[in-house]
């Protein structure tokens, strides 16, 4: 079966502190059902972006490193699933569900390749027979 990215979007001020009760309520309710039906993989909350570290390539070989996310956004990832569902109508529902539970947007994308189980290697790791 696909794999899908639930992930959930949140301002670039963002507050945890925020976060009321209600909303820590639905979500674990969110990952119980999730759980209960085989259809999460892994789920994660990230630290704020501020916290980030940049990793880029230069010229002479090197690699900087800089504080902060790489990209400049109005909005960032603050936390994510790894769904193994059926198809993208069955990502969607559940990224439904992920918006009322979080009180916020969520992206979901699919991941077509990946090392998880039942997953497909990218073509450049798939073994000839």
């Amino acid at each position: 079966m696909p794999h899908y990215l639930v992930a959930i979007q949140h301002p670039s001020n963002f507050d945890p502190t925020t976060v009321v009760e209600a909303t820590v309520h639905d979500v674990n309710v969110l990952n119980d059902e999730m759980e209960a039906a085989g259809a999460r993989l892994f789920a994660a909350g990230l630290s704020a972006p501020s916290h980030a570290k940049s990793l880029r390539a230069q010229p002479n070989g090197q690699v900087l490193i800089t504080d902060g996310p790489y990209l400049e956004a109005k909005e960032h990832v603050g936390g994510f699933w790894i769904l193994e569902v059926a198809d993208l109508d069955e990502a969607l529902a559940w990224g439904r569900k992920a918006v009322v539970a979080c009180r916020t947007p969520v992206e979901v994308r699919e991941i077509p390749f990946s090392n998880l189980p039942n997953g497909t290697p990218h073509p450049s790791r798939q073994r000839k027979r």
